[in-house]
């Protein structure tokens, strides 16, 4: 009978991971309940979507009238903000989302709830919202609009085709380029590439103006800009606004800050 019963566990497994290669999560977090996007679009009326994603990528691209909650929250304000919204909606299904098939905030954000808040009728979306916006613009905010065209959305392709090795960033960064840095204080932690040649702006509110006028100056005076964040996955966001700027002339360090360490020394020495 045990012989049977871990026979059939093992089954079980195996098919679920035979059917859902291009969610990992799935595989990753079994015991977590995933919801799809055509059944998500289906319960909008009954679901309340929280975005699990940092405030920059919420505010750049997200399901129309979800909630910001970041998964990297203080447990304490992330689980203050979700008690207040069940509260608030204690008969509809939870929806967390995040950028994609590979983002395990959705799941992470998930169990949270389940395990630490007692939660029922809580979900992962796991399609991310990528794959959302391209289905349902119409239920999509692209810089705090509704996305009127799936083609406004930035290709992978296209966000490659902006990016440069770390060493080849940082050797061809000369007087004729603008550098900006736009990690944050606590991601600098003193660490500058340039020595001070570069813009250090963080993306936050509070710096919308300086960054704003940073970017003005670039267009007039005609430059090319240069982009670093902490391990490149900031830029891809970063674009959008550089985009909607009309700044045309830029690049990314690919692998953002944290890939200078990987250039062999002698690589950076003329």
């Amino acid at each position: 009978m045990k012989y049977l019963i871990s026979t059939l566990v093992l089954s079980l497994l195996t098919l679920n991971v035979a059917a859902s290669p291009d969610f990992p999560g799935r595989t990753k977090y079994p015991h977590v309940p995933y919801i799809e996007l055509d059944d998500l679009y289906a319960s909008l009326n009954d679901s309340v979507i929280i975005d699990a994603r940092s405030v920059y990528e919420f505010k750049t691209l997200r399901i129309k009238n979800a909630i910001s909650v970041p998964l990297s929250l203080p447990s304490k304000n992330f689980e203050s903000k979700m008690l207040n919204i069940r509260a608030d909606n204690p008969t509809k299904k939870i929806v967390f989302y995040c950028n994609g098939h590979t983002c395990m905030k959705s799941y992470k954000a998930t169990r949270r709830s389940i395990n630490y808040l007692g939660f029922k009728n809580v979900y992962a979306y796991d399609a991310g919202i990528f794959d959302w916006a391209k289905k349902h613009p119409d239920e999509s905010e692209l810089l705090e609009q509704t996305l009127t065209d799936p083609k406004l959305l930035i290709s992978k392709a296209d966000f490659k085709s902006h990016l440069l090795s770390a060493e080849k960033f940082i050797k061809s960064a000369d007087s004729s380029v603008a550098i900006l840095d736009i990690r944050n204080r606590i991601e600098r932690d003193g660490f500058y590439i340039f020595s001070g040649d570069e813009e250090s702006i963080g993306l936050n509110e509070k710096n919308k103006r300086k960054l704003n006028n940073f970017l003005d100056q670039v267009k007039r005076d005609n430059k090319t800009l240069y982009v670093y964040d902490l391990v490149g996955k900031q830029v891809r966001w970063f674009q959008y606004y550089l985009e909607a700027k009309k700044i045309k002339k830029y690049y990314f360090m690919e692998g953002g800050a944290e890939s200078f360490f990987d250039i062999p020394i002698d690589k950076l020495i003329d």
